[in-house]
């Protein structure tokens, strides 16, 4: 879905990010998001793409251009939009939440994926400050 500017914002119930996805959408292009609609969304499995005004407006004018025949596409393991023309766009995603969409967990799961990690530190820093262990 190509969407405006602040798109989201006032819904900071989990249930609008649902909804799109249960609409089958899995990514959304737009210029800004509402803060809370945008975490929701990765933890909803839904990709929110941020890119310039002028860049999602291009998108749109592919897309019409090819009256309803033509795909974007939204590589998340890249992080780059594809326009039906074969334009690529490359945006920026917060890498635990990326993780997250691409690993499909959640921020659980993914906690606990770093488990060995976690423990090194502990062990590390109990040693440093046994006081506060």
């Amino acid at each position: 879905m190509l969407a405006g500017r602040n798109f989201g914002c006032g819904s900071s119930r989990e249930r609008a990010p649902k909804a799109l996805r249960e609409f089958g959408f899995r990514a959304l292009i737009a210029p800004s998001y509402g803060g809370t609609f945008y975490n929701n969304c990765y933890r909803n499995g839904i990709v929110p793409v941020e890119l310039p005004a002028d860049i999602v407006q291009r998108i749109a004018d592919d897309v019409g251009s090819t009256k309803g025949t033509g795909f974007v596409t939204v590589d998340v393991e890249a992080k780059i939009v594809k326009s039906p023309s074969g334009e690529t766009f490359s945006f920026e995603a917060p890498e635990a939440l990326r993780q997250m969409l691409l690993l499909g967990q959640d921020e659980i799961e993914l906690t606990l994926s770093k488990r060995a990690a976690i423990e090194r530190f502990r062990t590390r820093d109990s040693a440093k400050r046994p006081w506060a262990y």
